[in-house]
C-alpha cells in the first residue's frame, strides 16, 4: 500500500535548507542594506497566527472601540492592513482545510464542519503549506486548533502526516471547545495535562518554545499558532480590565479572549525581537471566519462585523470578510493597506513565494508576495471568489440575516464590485439554478449588503451564476506531488512527482532499507530535469534476510527539495514448492475472514479452525475459507502455480440462517481480473472456479457485497488449491 508522505526539514539526519541551492526570494520594501542582505542569503522565518471566531471589526486596526488589542494594532501600523481579506469558510473546519491547502470550498477535501455531516479530514495526497515549506528545509509546527479530525495519531488527517513536525493542541473540531481539557495532543500522543491548566496559555508556551528551538537556525521555520481564541465558551481565568464593565459575564470574558489574543500575538513579536530575528521574519494575523454569538456573546454590543452584514455561519461580508494583517519589519512598508481581494487559500503560493519554492498547481490560491513586497501591480488577480456553505448549527442572528435559511445549502461569488448569494431549496446543491434564491449586491456602493439588485441585473446574475456552477467539482483529485512509496512483499516502487508549474533539475532518489537487506533498482533513480506534471518511477529488488519486517524508506532531492519518504515492508512468504491447498499456506495479508485466515485481522484473531465446517448443499469441504463481505485474501504463488481451483458461494451456515446473503467473488492476478462471479446467493449455490495462474506472483482472493447489506454475507472458497507444475 502507499505510505503517507513524510517530508524531512533539515535535521541531524538529513541535510536542510543550505544544502539546496538558494532562490530568490520576494524583495523588501524600504529594506536596510543589512537586512536586505540577510534576506537574499535566505528565505524568512514565517509566523502564521489564527484566530478562531475573531471578527473583521473585532480589532482596533479595523475600527473596534470597546476591546483594547494594542499589539495587533501596533503590527498593523508597522506593517500592512489588507481590507478585503476573505476566509474560506463560514465556518472553522472548511475554512482551515482551504487554508492549509489551498482550495477554496467548491474544490477542498474538507467543505463542511464535521458535524453538519460533512466531509471532515484530510486524505493522503491532500498537499499542504506545511508540506511544501517542511520539503523546502523548513522546520515546521502547529500549535493550538488543528479543526478536523479523526481524532487519532495514525491516520492521513493528523498534522504530523501533513507536514508539521511538531503538533501540541486540538486535532478533533469539538475537543477544541473545551480551554481546561483534560488532555492535549503532543504529536502522536495524547498528553494528559494537570487539572485547571487553561490551554491557551499552555499552547502559546510551547509556541514560543518552538521559536527559541529554531531562532539560531540553521534552517528558517514556519510557525502556526492556532489558538481557539475568543471561540465560545467565553471561558477565561480572568476577565482583566473588562471586570468593571456593566456588561454580561459572557461579553467580559470574550473581549478578556481578545485581549489574550492580542497579548499572545505580542508575545511572539517579543520573542522574535529577543533572538534578533524580527527582521528576517514574516508574521500574519488573521481569523478563520466572522464573529460567533454563542454562550451568550453580543457581538452587536462590540459592533464585531464593523460595516458589514452578517456573523459566523452567513456567507455576506461579516461571516467571511476577516482581519489580515502582515508584519515583517524592512521586508513591509509600515502603514499600507491594500484592498486586494485576497481569500486566505492564498497564503499557501503567497508562503511557497516567499520561501523560494514552487507551490503545487492544483491550488486555487494565487501569491500575493508582490503585495507584501510593496508592489502590488505585480501580484495576479482572482477572476472570482468562492464559498460553499453547509452548515446545521443555527444561531439567531445568523439565521436572521439569512431570513431563516441558516440550514439550507448556499452559495457565494464576489467578482470585482458583484457579490452574489443564493440559496437552495434545502441542502441538495444539484437542483436547477432557477430553484435557488439568488441575491445581488454592488460592493462598491453598498458595502454592507444592505440593497438586493439582482431584479435590475440579469446578466450579472447569469454570469455570477455560471461561475457558482462552474467553482464546484463533486470531486478534486489532487496532481500528485512529492514522493510516495508502496511495497509488496518483493519489490519497492519509488514515485517522485512534480505537481509544480516548473522543472525540477538534478533529480535523485535512494532508499534506505536495514543492515543485510539490499534494493537494486530495476530503472533510472535520477534524471537531470523532471518536468511539470512528469513522475519518476522507480521499482527496487528488495532482497531481505528472513521473513521479519522492516521500515524502509527512501529520499528524493531536486534542486529546490528534499523529500523523505516512509513505509514498512514485510517479505513475502515462499511460495508453495508443491500442489497445495491455500488453507494451508501462509497468506501475504487477509481481512475479514474466519477459519484458518481468522488469526490475522478478523473476529479476535482466534486460532484457525474456530469457525463452521464450510458446506454446500449439504456436502461439507474440510478445506477452504471461509470470510464475510467485504474481504480479501491474499497470496504468493512466486510464478510457481499453474492453476487455481475452487467452489465459492454461500454457504450452508449463512443460508440456514437466512437467504438475504448476497455476494459476487473476484479473483485477482498482479492487478488482473481473471475472474468475477454473477451474484451468489443461497439460491444460486457455489460457483466453480478452475483457472490458469501460471506466472502469477500475488493471487487476491476477494467477495464484495452484492446487495448493499452486508449481513448473511458468509461466503467460502471451499477446496480452494493450486497446482504446481
Amino acid at each position: 500500500m502507499p505510505s503517507r508522505r513524510h517530508f524531512l526539514a533539515g535535521s541531524a539526519a538529513a541535510a536542510g535548507l543550505a544544502a539546496l541551492p538558494q532562490l530568490p526570494v520576494a524583495a523588501p520594501a524600504a529594506a536596510a542594506a543589512e537586512g536586505a542582505e540577510g534576506a537574499a542569503q535566505r528565505p524568512p522565518n514565517l509566523v502564521v497566527v489564527l484566530a478562531d471566531d475573531l471578527g473583521y471589526g473585532d480589532l482596533g486596526a479595523y475600527g473596534q472601540k470597546l476591546i483594547t488589542t494594542p499589539r495587533i494594532d501596533r503590527l498593523a501600523a508597522e506593517g500592512l492592513r489588507f481590507t478585503d481579506a476573505y476566509a474560506a469558510a463560514a465556518v472553522c473546519a472548511p475554512s482551515r482545510a482551504a487554508l492549509l491547502t489551498g482550495l477554496h470550498t467548491g474544490h477542498a477535501a474538507v467543505r463542511a464542519n464535521p458535524d453538519s455531516g460533512g466531509q471532515g479530514a484530510l486524505r493522503d495526497g491532500d498537499t499542504t503549506v506545511a508540506e511544501v515549506l517542511r520539503a523546502r528545509g523548513y522546520r515546521t509546527g502547529l500549535f493550538g486548533k488543528w479543526g478536523f479530525g479523526p481524532e487519532a495519531a495514525d491516520q492521513p488527517s493528523h498534522p504530523g502526516a501533513r507536514g508539521f513536525e511538531e503538533f501540541y493542541g486540538y486535532i478533533d473540531h469539538g475537543h477544541a471547545h473545551e480551554y481546561y481539557p483534560a488532555y492535549l495532543w503532543h504529536n502522536a500522543a495524547k498528553e494528559t495535562v494537570a487539572a485547571g491548566t487553561f490551554a491557551p496559555e499552555a499552547i502559546a508556551a510551547r509556541a514560543l518554545d518552538f521559536i527559541d528551538a529554531h531562532a539560531a537556525g540553521p534552517d528558517p521555520f514556519l510557525l502556526f499558532l492556532t489558538p481557539n481564541l475568543p471561540h465560545a465558551p467565553s471561558d477565561i481565568p480572568d476577565v482583566g480590565p473588562y471586570a468593571s464593565r456593566s456588561w454580561s459575564a459572557s461579553n467580559k470574558a470574550h473581549a478578556a479572549q481578545i485581549s489574550l489574543l492580542d497579548a499572545q500575538v505580542g508575545a511572539v513579536v517579543d520573542r522574535l525581537r529577543a533572538h534578533g530575528i524580527a527582521e528576517r521574519t514574516v508574521v500574519l494575523v488573521a481569523s478563520d471566519n466572522g464573529p460567533h454569538e454563542e454562550g451568550g456573546v453580543d457581538p452587536d454590543l462590540f459592533d464585531a462585523n464593523g460595516p458589514l452584514r452578517g456573523y459566523k455561519r452567513n456567507l455576506y461580508e461579516g461571516g467571511v470578510r476577516v482581519p489580515l494583517i502582515a508584519w515583517a519589519p524592512g521586508r513591509i512598508a509600515a502603514g499600507t493597506t491594500s484592498s486586494r481581494p485576497t481569500p486566505l487559500y492564498d497564503l499557501l503560493p503567497t508562503l511557497a513565494d516567499l520561501a523560494g519554492a514552487p507551490a503545487p498547481s492544483d491550488t486555487d490560491g494565487l501569491s500575493a508576495a508582490p503585495v507584501l513586497a510593496g508592489t502590488p501591480a505585480l501580484a495576479p488577480l482572482h477572476g472570482h471568489l468562492y464559498w460553499y456553505r453547509d452548515e446545521q448549527g443555527v444561531t439567531a442572528r445568523a439565521n436572521a440575516q439569512d431570513a431563516g435559511r441558516a440550514k439550507r445549502v448556499a452559495e457565494a461569488v464576489r467578482q470585482d464590485r458583484w457579490k452574489g448569494v443564493r440559496f437552495a431549496p434545502a441542502r441538495d446543491r444539484s437542483v436547477p439554478d432557477a430553484q435557488w434564491q439568488f441575491e445581488l449586491y454592488d460592493l462598491a456602493a453598498d458595502p454592507g449588503e444592505r440593497h438586493d439588485v439582482a431584479a435590475a441585473n440579469p446578466s450579472v446574475v447569469a454570469s455570477l451564476t455560471s461561475l457558482l456552477r462552474s467553482s464546484w467539482a463533486d470531486a478534486y483529485p489532487r496532481r500528485a506531488w512529492g514522493l510516495t512509496l508502496a511495497s509488496d512483499g518483493v519489490t519497492l516502487t519509488t514515485r517522485l512527482a512534480n505537481g509544480t508549474a516548473r522543472a525540477w533539475t538534478d533529480v535523485r532518489v535512494e532508499p534506505a532499507v536495514p543492515a543485510g537487506w539490499t534494493a537494486v533498482p530495476a530503472g533510472p533513480a535520477t534524471a537531470a530535469s523532471l518536468a511539470p506534471g512528469a513522475t519518476l518511477t522507480t521499482v527496487w529488488t528488495v532482497t531481505a534476510p528472513g521473513t521479519a519486517a522492516g521500515p524502509v524508506s527512501a529520499t528524493a532531492t531536486t534542486s529546490e527539495f528534499r523529500f523523505t519518504a516512509a513505509t514498512r515492508f514485510t517479505p513475502l512468504p515462499a511460495p508453495p514448492t508443491a500442489d497445495s491447498y491455500l488453507s494451508d499456506l501462509p497468506w501475504v495479508s487477509a481481512a475479514n475472514g474466519w477459519g484458518p485466515v481468522e488469526r490475522d485481522r478478523s473476529n479476535g484473531r482466534k486460532e484457525a479452525g474456530d469457525g463452521p465446517p464450510i458446506a454446500f448443499g449439504g456436502v461439507t469441504y474440510p478445506k477452504g475459507l471461509g470470510v464475510h463481505a467485504p474481504s480479501e485474501v491474499v497470496y504468493h504463488l512466486g510464478g510457481r502455480a499453474d492453476r487455481f481451483t475452487a467452489l465459492v458461494g454461500i454457504d450452508d451456515f449463512s443460508k440456514n440462517q437466512s437467504a438475504a446473503g448476497a455476494t459476487r467473488a473476484v479473483v485477482r492476478a498482479d492487478g488482473r481480473t481473471l475472474l468475477t462471479t454473477g451474484t451468489l446467493t443461497a439460491a444460486t449455490g457455489a460457483v466453480a472456479v478452475d483457472l490458469d495462474v501460471r506466472g502469477v506472483r500475488l493471487l487476491h482472493l476477494l467477495v464484495e457485497d452484492a446487495n448493499g447489506n452486508s449481513a448473511f454475507d458468509h461466503t467460502s472458497w471451499a477446496r480452494a488449491r493450486v497446482t504446481v507444475r
